[in-house]
Formats: structure tokens, sequence, C-alpha cells
């Protein structure tokens, strides 16, 4: 069992894609498929399935992913213990979702690509409700999320910002003349929201409930842009964070509803895993993180 066989496998179950692992490892597809073959042959079990176009980790490939975790970071410790800590090296895996892949994490990239050229940064698209398990799977180092204050005894969790969502519709809605609104003004309306199962779509709806407004019709999208161009064509109100729609606004696309909600109470939030040695590398990620918003924080409370 060779050490880049290890590598290979980890960043196959990382990205559950045998191209796009490739393209990570600059190797030829027809060279992962023959170490992840290899492997399986050494120890005797699958450690994929193929559902259809689907890649996924059998239960012996999900054990066997944890061990390998577990070698590969004593591995970074070992060459961080060693190497010029003003010359990185190595892989970062970060995830988190579209909003915050799109609005909040571009920026850090940036700044940690500055000050360490030499890392490979993977990123992976996670939606909400899988993030936490990717720290704990050893799939990504470091996950950002949109969500109420997290709590957790595995994990640990650093509040960066709150994010204000608010109300958006075009600038011909009838809603958008009132400079007041009221709970029965929302009645019969059409709202614009994530699929269920986000925290936010799940505090907005208790919300709603609270106040008695119940005879709406919901329109659900799995993303932000879908979101809003729907919105910017009218055909609802559109339900999102303030950062996802502060171009449309400043054009005149969206207009934003004279409605809060003190209820509300979201927060972009780094994690990582409580046992997971925090390498140089992470270290420097998760400190390039609190530089770019914390003066995003300081920017919006000015």
């Amino acid at each position: 069992m060779e050490l880049r066989q290890l590598k290979t496998f980890h960043t196959v179950a990382s990205t559950l894609n045998f191209s796009r692992a490739a393209e990570a490892l600059n190797y030829v597809p027809s060279n992962v498929t023959m170490q992840i073959k290899a492997l399986e042959e050494e120890l005797g079990v699958r450690l994929f399935d193929r559902l259809g176009k689907q890649l996924v980790l059998t239960t012996a490939g999900e054990h066997f992913l944890t061990h390998v975790q577990s070698i590969l970071d004593k591995l970074e410790e070992a060459r961080g213990a060693v190497q010029d800590k003003g010359n990185l090296s190595g892989t970062l895996t970060i995830s988190a979702n579209e909003v915050l892949c799109a609005y909040r994490l571009p920026l850090v990239f940036k700044l940690f690509r500055s000050r360490n050229p030499g890392v490979r940064l993977i990123f992976r698209s996670v939606p909400n409700l899988q993030l936490k398990q990717t720290l704990f799977e050893g799939t990504a180092d470091v996950v950002f999320m949109l969500d109420e204050p997290i709590l957790s005894t595995g994990l640990e969790v650093e509040q960066l910002l709150e994010e204000t969502f608010r109300f958006f519709v075009s600038p011909d809605h009838h809603l958008a003349k009132l400079t007041v609104l009221k709970e029965e003004d929302f009645h019969g309306e059409v709202f614009l929201v994530n699929e269920k199962g986000c925290t936010y779509r799940t505090m907005y709806d208790q919300s709603f409930e609270k106040k008695g407004i119940d005879t709406i019709t919901y329109l659900e999208f799995q993303n932000a842009e879908a979101i809003k161009q729907c919105a910017i064509t009218g055909i609802g109100i559109a339900f999102l964070p303030e950062i996802t729609v502060e171009a449309e606004v400043e054009r005149g696309d969206l207009v934003t509803l004279p409605w809060q909600n003190p209820d509300l109470h979201v927060y972009t939030q780094m994690l990582w895993h409580k046992d997971k040695w925090i390498s140089p590398i992470i270290l420097s990620f998760i400190e390039a993180a609190r530089d770019v918003l914390a003066i995003e924080d300081k920017n919006k409370t000015v």
C-alpha cells in the first residue's frame, strides 16, 4: 500500500468523481482508476459503488476513509513541524453552501492564496444539512454555514457575522409602493423561498405561523440566483440574505420591502472538528477568514 494510493483514494472520496480527482491530482483518469483498483485488490473489499452515473463510498470505504484521514493528518502534522512556516504547501479542503461560496468566501480564498500560493485549495459546495457530516467524515477541513447559533460537542464553532434577511420585490410589484407593511398585506401573496430543510427557511416558516400569515403560496428553489431572477420578473416576493441582492438593489432591479423579522438570527459561522490537528495551513486559512469577514462585519455596522 503506497502513500500516493491513499492520497488518491482520499481525493476520490472527497470529490466522488474520478475525472475531478484526476484533475485535482494532475493525473490522467486511467491512473486514478488503476490506483483505486489496486487498493481494493490489496484490501480485498470494494471501496466505491457506482450507482448509475453516481459514485458512492461503500461501508468499507467509509471506514477506510476515517483511517486514511488520520494518516494524512499525521503526515501533514509531521510536514508542518519541519517545513518553512513562511512557505506552506499541501492541500486544504473547504466546504460551504452556494450562498456563502458565491458571496462571502471569494475574498477569503483570494487572501489565503496570496499568503500561501503553494497550497492546493479544494472547494466543495455542499447543502447546509450535510456540512457538519463532512467534518465528521474527514472530507473537509473547515466548513462555513448559514445557521442560527450552532452548539456542538464535537465541533469548534466560530460566529463570524450576523446576516440580515429581508423581503425583495421588483419595482413594479404592488407592495413596492408601500412605506409600511402589515401582516394582512401578505395574504394571498407568492413567496419565493429556499426548499424546506435549511434552518433559515424553518425559522421563516415559524415566524409567519406565529403571526397567522397562512393564506400564501410558496415557490421553492434550490439556489439564490433562481429566487432573484424570478423576483425581478415580478413573480413574487423573494426571501434572501441582503448580501445576495446588493447589486440588484443598487441597479434598481429589486426593491427592499419595509419589513423586518426580529426573531430571525442567522450567522455566517466557521466550523472544524475538535479532534482534528490544526495544521499551519488550516490555521492560516482560519486567520484569513477572520481577517476578511471581520472587515465585512465592521463595514456593515458603520
